[in-house]
């Protein structure tokens, strides 16, 4: 027993909300996240407010929101240590947490450990890394050293299958089970386990690749999904208005069609992945029950953002429509460690990322450093409304060039396109699917305006000059970053 919980951060990398069986998919087995979920607080309305892997978890990190990391878009080669020398894993080891990190980092410069004690990395295939690394990856990346040494082949790497890291391609894993990416992140922090300081408290991050592509799980259950149905994909009536936009079938295309046959191989890859990762979930909270560490760590489970999965046409993430922004976020909570919090249960209000670094220094009773906008979730498990509304955001190149801007209120969303200045408005309740844009209809009026408003009040002192004179103006250059931040450039 310890006087401060332990902590357990279960990363995932592009993994939608409604990939679980808690959420209500009956095409998915998930039987341990659903576990967690049911026995613990399972955020329904939790997102990434820029949905992409590094403006992601540098929110994650910081616990700020995109106004004061800075982050608006994919950047690599920004000095992480530099711009962010304070992080949640920073925070915690002054306090006296032993902190350890496996798996995807996604940082600049790679092996920087932004306030972990040590990191083992897998990053998965990053061209910049590559571009800058001695030979394909082995220079900077753990598990290729771990996968080269147990196979005997001096030149093995996650690149032989073909598949690439983006594309819509997938295929099963073709080595032994226990050398696949999921199975390493799994053993490593579970060994981490075995070998930590027992005198101190800990904080285990806990980083999946998967199911990010390449799609490629298991033999077993590439099986199992290929002989699987696959849920209907949301199909909105407002796509045809994108056509211009569209790359259809190729292979890299984030908004295009793709053959059925390819998105059906392409669902398998990635529910098959997902599964696997859940398969790691019950052999960490085996381990923590049999060193008897499970009453008293906290555990949470969250994705840096989801994927479209060919939702209205869309594949991969950066947008903010539901498929790329919503992320699943579940937390395991122990009795001993509730003071404050509500009973377990589901949870309604809006969460984001950057809410995990002051819900979790709250629960280690740890005080949350200046600056931070994040809330502490223990206020929404009592039913508390946390924020009114979310502004979420990012550069994207799938629907032309813009900044895709949106409001999540408690019932609708909110989308404006810079480049065009096009909005769109759907009805969250009546349509969680986003099929039915109500912008143009007179019936929704009121609300179009009132969440431009809300908009405009999130974007009014931004160096773009996406707003004069009290309006949205369209049309303006994109910043790719916030000024403030292009100092640490290096790229």
């Amino acid at each position: 027993m310890t006087e401060r919980p332990h902590v357990v951060l279960v990363c995932v990398d592009e993994m939608r909300a409604d990939a679980m069986g808690a959420a209500g998919n009956e095409h998915i087995d998930t039987p341990n996240l659903d576990d967690l979920a049911r026995g613990g607080y399972h955020f329904t309305r939790a997102y990434s407010a820029t949905p992409t892997c590094v403006p992601a978890r540098v929110a994650m990190f910081t616990g700020k929101s995109p106004s004061l990391h800075g982050r608006y878009g994919y950047r690599e080669g920004v000095s992480f240590p530099e711009a962010y020398p304070v992080t949640l894993q920073s925070t915690l080891r002054k306090s006296g947490y032993q902190t350890f990190a496996v798996g995807k980092m996604h940082v600049f410069p790679d092996r920087a450990r932004c306030g972990f004690d040590e990191v083992l990395l897998h990053d998965g295939f990053l061209h910049t890394s590559r571009r800058l690394s001695r030979g394909p990856s082995g220079a900077i990346d753990d598990y290729v050293e771990f996968l080269r040494r147990e196979t005997g082949d001096p030149r093995a790497d996650y690149q032989e299958t073909g598949i690439g890291c983006n594309a819509m391609t997938a295929r099963p894993w073709e080595r032994e089970e226990r050398l696949h990416p999921t199975r390493w992140v799994a053993d490593e922090s579970l060994r981490f386990l075995e070998r930590r300081d027992p005198t101190r408290p800990f904080f285990l991050y806990m980083s999946f690749h998967r199911p990010h592509a390449p799609f490629d799980p298991p033999q077993w259950l590439w099986d199992k999904y290929r002989g699987r149905s696959s849920p209907e994909r949301a199909q909105g009536e407002w796509v045809a208005g994108f056509a211009e936009h569209r790359r259809d079938f190729h292979s890299e295309a984030e908004f295009g069609a793709q053959k059925e046959s390819t998105h059906e191989q392409v669902r398998a890859g990635y529910y098959g992945s997902i599964e696997f990762i859940d398969l790691q979930l019950n052999r960490l909270k085996e381990t923590l029950s049999d060193q008897g560490l499970l009453e008293d760590t906290v555990i949470v489970f969250v994705s840096d953002h989801g994927d479209m999965m060919g939702d209205h046409d869309m594949y991969r993430k950066s947008v903010g429509y539901e498929g790329s922004a919503r992320v699943p976020l579940v937390m395991h909570v122990p009795p001993r460690w509730r003071e404050g919090w509500g009973g377990p249960g589901e949870v309604g209000a809006i969460a984001e990322l950057r809410d995990l670094m002051p819900t979790l220094l709250g629960l280690a009773g740890v005080d949350v450093p200046e600056g931070v906008d994040g809330v502490d979730l223990g206020a929404a498990s009592r039913g508390e409304q946390v924020r009114e509304h979310l502004h979420g955001e990012h550069l994207i190149g799938s629907l032309g060039r813009h900044s895709m801007q949106w409001i999540r209120s408690q019932r609708f969303k909110y989308v404006w396109f810079s480049g065009d200045g096009h909005e769109q408005l759907f009805d969250l309740e009546a349509d969680p699917r986003e099929e039915q844009d109500l912008a143009g209809d007179p019936g929704f009026g009121e609300e179009l305006v009132r969440h431009r408003e809300l908009l405009i009040a999130e974007l009014a002192v931004r160096e773009e000059g996406f707003v004069d004179g009290g309006a949205l103006v369209a049309g303006r250059p994109l910043q790719s970053e916030a000024s403030w931040l292009r100092e640490f450039a290096r790229l």
